[in-house]
């Protein structure tokens, strides 16, 4: 246990947590995390985003205050309307300095013109963020047609449809080509072996369309298969993508671990996200050799919900639980997360995507209370 009394905070004993354990393995996984600073804290690049990210931003700088985190935040702002990349290049530059980032997701409005790269995605590629891995796990206290989820997604970040290569040959006819390199795929497919045996899973399936593009998606699962010959412990299966959205949907629990590329991850993703409790729920981390960058897992604005105090915290708050074990602050992750869980869960203070008629703030300081009779806090001056 971290002594806090450095940062004003009385001393307390921790106990961790099992949900969301996998992430704490899989931090070794990916990019050696950065130093700490003076005095043993950390500088944290922050991008709010558009939609409920700011809001869900200030709340978690809140809750890391409160609870003493040894965290400075770097905010960057990226406004996603504007035709000039001067924006996401400083919130790039920013994550390379400090080799860690918070993020809330961009908006990429489809009516701008094609030359216009979605912010998102640039970052992505630009930082070579090349795994992006999402654990649906079932939560008691919220109720979904199926029980007894633990999925762990993870999926190719940085080619397939999202290479942005698209062109206009005559009018009316457009191409748009989607980049598979064996390189990549072989590195995706052992980021997902060496994850399930770093979590103790059993069982890889590899999500596909190679009965249709045999080149593009036979590729990828032809290194996927070569890689599983390297870990004979953990058994090998593939799945064609519209089988696979029938399946999760019918019987979700058969899944483990799934590898896939970019888009079929992107509706993978979404899907499983809905099925353990919608997008409020579930945190997402993208790792790169160098660099990490947390967000909610479904990378939704939630545009429609801004600044109405009704959005849930709780997916931002979990990644910044995953930030924090991926910089080593683990004491301070399991106490976070316990809190959020036992708000979830126990105190049962809903906000109204789960059926609950909570604010966003309310369920922000139902935390710290939770916090506050378990944790370190901020001694009152």
């Amino acid at each position: 246990t971290p002594d806090h009394s450095e940062y004003g905070c009385s001393r307390h004993t921790h106990k961790t947590v099992g949900y969301q354990k996998d992430y704490t393995s899989l931090q070794y996984l990916s990019s050696l995390p950065p130093p700490a600073r003076y005095g043993g804290r950390h500088t944290v690049t922050l991008i709010p985003g558009d939609g409920i990210g700011p809001e869900l931003a200030h709340h978690v700088r809140e809750l890391f205050r409160f609870c003493c985190v040894p965290v400075d935040f770097e905010v960057v702002n990226v406004d996603s309307s504007m035709a000039s990349e001067d924006d996401i290049n400083n919130a790039i530059m920013a994550i390379r300095r400090n080799g860690v980032a918070l993020k809330g997701n961009i908006e990429t409005n489809h009516n701008l013109p094609p030359s216009y790269k979605s912010r998102n995605s640039l970052l992505r590629t630009t930082l070579d963020l090349y795994a992006n891995v999402m654990h649906c796990q079932s939560l008691p206290g919220v109720r979904t047609r199926h029980k007894n989820i633990d999925i762990m997604i993870i999926r190719e970040n940085t080619e397939g449809e999202y290479s942005s290569l698209e062109h206009e040959n005559v009018p009316g006819v457009v191409e748009c080509l989607k980049i598979i390199t064996k390189t990549k795929s072989l590195r995706i497919a052992d980021y997902a072996f060496r994850a399930a045996r770093a979590t103790g899973r059993r069982r890889v399936t590899a999500v596909h369309k190679a009965n249709i593009m045999k080149l593009a998606d036979g590729l990828f699962l032809e290194c996927c298969k070569e890689v599983a010959s390297g870990y004979p412990e953990i058994s090998f299966d593939s799945m064609i993508v519209d089988n696979t959205t029938m399946q999760l949907v019918s019987r979700p629990q058969q899944f483990d671990v799934m590898v896939m590329p970019n888009l079929y991850g992107n509706v993978v993703s979404n899907v499983c996200a809905g099925l353990v409790g919608g997008p409020g729920l579930v945190p997402g981390a993208n790792y790169g050799e160098d660099y990490a960058v947390f967000e909610t897992g479904t990378r939704n604005t939630g545009k429609s919900i801004a600044n109405h105090n009704t959005a849930n915290p709780t997916a931002m708050l979990l990644a910044s639980c995953l930030l924090l074990d991926h910089v080593k602050l683990h004491a301070y992750a399991s106490m976070i997360r316990r809190a959020i869980l036992s708000t979830i869960t126990e105190t049962r203070l809903h906000t109204a995507d789960l059926g609950g008629q909570g604010s966003t703030s309310e369920v922000v300081q139902s935390i710290m209370n939770a916090v506050q009779s378990t944790g370190p806090q901020t001694l009152s001056i």
